[in-house]
């Protein structure tokens, strides 16, 4: 095997395969997407570029990615490869504390982090991109809406003295827009893609067997559906009888029920009745057409969890009026009666994948397995059904808790990978969270435990096996069912992607000019400065402020989202979530502890819909609301369309915040002040007087302790010292204490 040789890669760390040295070549020439299929060798691509900008340029290296295990797996990867000294290398994730974070980045030459962490740290001011000569962003399909990447990538565009952008992707999916937006946010200005059939690639390519395993409906889930098809029925019967176009029951697509929804949201902004009724109608469909899914995709056991879950929201006293509806329908109840009656799993399908496990780890004790599933509960009763079968198995989900199921902390997760990579177990069954770019090469068989509709999906769960040998994918499949659309549509997305990425490499766009850079601002704020809420730093509000030049410190606040100087707390809530906190939650209780919490307490709220429609609220509650949180608690009440506006509103009062208090305040205390800066500093603390009042009640008393001894109608014969500031001189220097 010939090796890479290069100064900052290791000898012998590298094989050398020409169309990776092709990608690399192009990709030092400009802000490149490099599409490859999975198992072909990105971080390759992205380690040779590594080291020439790193050899050429100097400067750091940072490398992105969405997970954690994910920016793990990179760390491990350019650690034992990249030829520079111990300790270049460093991790940031949420594990890492900032300051430890900002010495880190000072220290090191190579850093690896998720998006999130980078992000924050911009904003918050700890460093900045500038002497980054190459930014990777990993996974860069997820370039869009408000995904970090967005902004990270502008940031470093905008800041970097000599920036070079580097995405990598295995599937940028079929939706041309979505591939353009991508294309756009990443200041992309070519495309590199090989696919699997090209003459130079050919040679790496391992074989895949991809293989359906059609399983046919067991009768009593048949039966079932049977019953969620009349309950359907009978919903979309009274969703038409309230005036709307309503799909029949067998060409229920999210896509009809997307716009089934969009014309009851018109029609409840303009007050129709039956909108609302038509509203709770829908959320039954969308919960029923949910439980035909599990029932199709899922089996017997996933199917009963859920129908127990809706029947227990509907029987308790804070349910929805959806869910105790359809509690109360005697065809619902049948249904759960049935399913109580259940024994063990009725679908084919948990067994089959057993089989196909254990005939796998028989055959090959050394191989890995990955079953991938859509849902925990699946994956919890699969785990469980492998262990009773004698195989070792572990679960591999996402960080977040629901009901009583808890989920992995990204700790748990690397510590998961690493025992898997290393053997201690054969099969690991996954979410989603499991399908993209993790890197076992001994995993030869790969199972889908349902179709998935998403090309991205499908290709990136597939790209897990077939990295060092031959493997193997089944894909089950219920007979006649959803599960068969799903499989057809994935597969006809892939073939329009394929295409797609041919068409890509001829993608160009305009470089980014220096005056764009120029109208940043650079990466040092100059700006005011506000204190952010560590939880808003997902919003389009922090981003532009950072954006704007503000100065943003990152804190935890008790109260409100913003905190600007010491006297104004600003709480944030777009108008949807002003209607729901009146709902459902304690509005009026938020706002007093906002208004309890400075002098000068601000609501904003955001948005462009009606807030009198947002929910089946009367006008006269909404206008007595509004009423209290102005006249009675004192809060000022701000109306803004966007993210972007609100932080320009934001930027506004801290500006003039900085002007007050540049009045307002103490001069900085100093070891020898000298005498007059002090006695300045004594009658300057007076509320209202600030230090241009002070020097002007000095020049015209001479003392401080005339000042203090002036009548009221005396101190307002000094210019700038109305009535008002006189009165507060008088009442503090006179009153009593305490």
């Amino acid at each position: 095997m010939k090796s890479v040789s290069h100064p900052l890669i290791r000898p012998d760390s590298l094989e050398e395969r020409q169309y990776q040295m092709a990608v690399a070549l192009r990709a030092l020439d400009a802000h490149t997407m490099v599409v490859l299929p999975t198992g072909l060798g990105k971080t390759a691509v992205a380690l040779i570029v590594a080291a020439s900008r790193l050899y050429r340029e100097g400067g750091r290296l940072l490398v992105l990615a969405p997970t954690k295990p994910l920016v793990e797996q990179h760390l491990r990867y350019f650690s034992e490869r990249l030829a520079l000294p111990e300790g270049s290398c460093a991790i940031f994730t949420g594990d890492t504390g900032p300051d430890e974070r900002t010495a880190l980045w000072e220290e090191s030459r190579a850093i690896f982090a998720t998006p999130q962490v980078i992000k924050n740290d911009l904003i918050a001011g700890r460093y900045t991109l500038n002497d980054v000569s190459l930014m990777v962003v990993d996974e860069c399909h997820r370039t869009v809406g408000n995904y970090s990447y967005v902004f990270l990538s502008r940031r470093y565009l905008t800041s970097a003295a000599r920036p070079l952008l580097l995405g990598m992707t295995a599937s940028p999916g079929g939706d041309h827009g979505r591939v353009e937006e991508v294309i756009a946010n990443l200041g992309v200005v070519q495309v590199e893609t090989r696919t699997e059939t090209d003459p130079d690639v050919r040679p790496y390519v391992h074989e895949r067997d991809v293989e359906n395993r059609p399983v046919p409906l067991p009768d009593g889930l048949s039966a079932a559906i049977g019953d969620l098809h009349i309950l359907i029925e009978s919903r979309l019967a009274a969703v038409r009888n309230a005036g709307f176009q309503a799909p029949s029951r067998e060409k229920l697509s999210m896509k009809s029920l997307n716009l089934l929804n969009a014309s009851i949201q018109a029609r409840i902004a303009q007050r129709d009745p039956a909108a609302f009724t038509a509203a709770s109608v829908y959320a039954e469909l969308m919960k029923l057409r949910h439980a035909v899914s599990l029932a199709e995709s899922q089996g017997s056991r996933v199917l009963r969890t859920y129908l127990e879950k809706l029947s227990a929201e509907g029987r308790s006293s804070g349910g929805t009026k959806a869910s105790q509806r359809l509690a109360g329908d005697p065809v619902f109840r049948r249904l759960c009666e049935r399913a109580a009656s259940w024994d063990g799993e009725l679908h084919g399908k948990a067994t089959l994948t057993i089989d196909l496990v254990r005939e796998q780890v028989r055959a090959h004790p050394e191989s890995r397995t990955i079953v991938f599933a859509t849902y925990r509960d699946t994956v919890g009763l699969l785990v469980e059904d492998l262990r009773a079968a004698g195989i070792q198995a572990e679960r591999f989900v996402g960080q977040a808790s629901r009901d009583s199921e808890k989920g992995l902390t990204q700790k748990k997760q690397i510590e998961i990978l690493r025992r898997f990579r290393e053997g201690e177990f054969p099969v690991i069954v996954s979410t989603s969270v499991g399908e993209e770019g993790l890197d076992v090469p001994s995993t030869d068989l790969v199972v889908f435990y349902e179709a998935v509709p998403s090309e991205i999906r499908s290709i990136q769960r597939k790209g897990r096996t077939g990295r060092s040998g031959t493997g193997r994918i089944v894909v089950l499949t219920t007979k006649g069912t959803s599960d068969e659309v799903y499989r057809f549509v994935s597969q006809q997305r892939e073939r329009a992607m394929q295409k797609g990425i041919r068409a890509l490499a001829k993608v160009t766009a305009p470089p980014v000019h220096q005056t764009e850079i120029a109208a940043f601002g650079g990466a040092e704020p100059a700006g005011p400065s506000i204190v952010v809420d560590d939880r808003e730093t997902a919003s389009r509000v922090a981003e532009t402020l950072s954006d704007m030049g503000v100065q943003i410190t990152l804190a935890r606040l008790d109260v409100g989202d913003y905190a600007i100087g010491d006297r104004i707390v600003v709480e944030r809530k777009s108008v949807q979530d002003f209607a729901d906190t009146l709902v459902d939650r304690d509005l009026l209780g938020q706002v007093r502890h906002l208004a309890a919490a400075a002098p000068r307490p601000v609501l904003i709220i955001e948005g462009d819909g009606d807030l009198y429609a947002a929910r089946d609220i009367h006008p006269n509650a909404i206008r007595g609301t509004l009423a209290a949180i102005t006249v009675d608690m004192g809060v000022a009440l701000l109306w803004t369309r966007t993210a972007e506006e609100t932080a320009e509103m934001l930027a506004v009062l801290a500006r003039r915040e900085e002007m007050e208090r540049g009045e307002r305040k103490l001069l900085p205390k100093k070891s020898a002040a000298p005498v007059g800066e002090q006695q300045e500093n004594i009658i300057a603390a007076i509320p209202e007087v600030g230090l241009k009042g002070a020097r002007a009640l000095l020049s015209h008393f001479g003392t401080v302790q005339a000042v203090i001894d002036a009548e009221k109608e005396d101190l307002m014969q000094v210019a700038g010292i109305g009535e008002k500031t006189a009165g507060t001189i008088e009442a503090i220097v006179r009153r009593p204490y305490g």
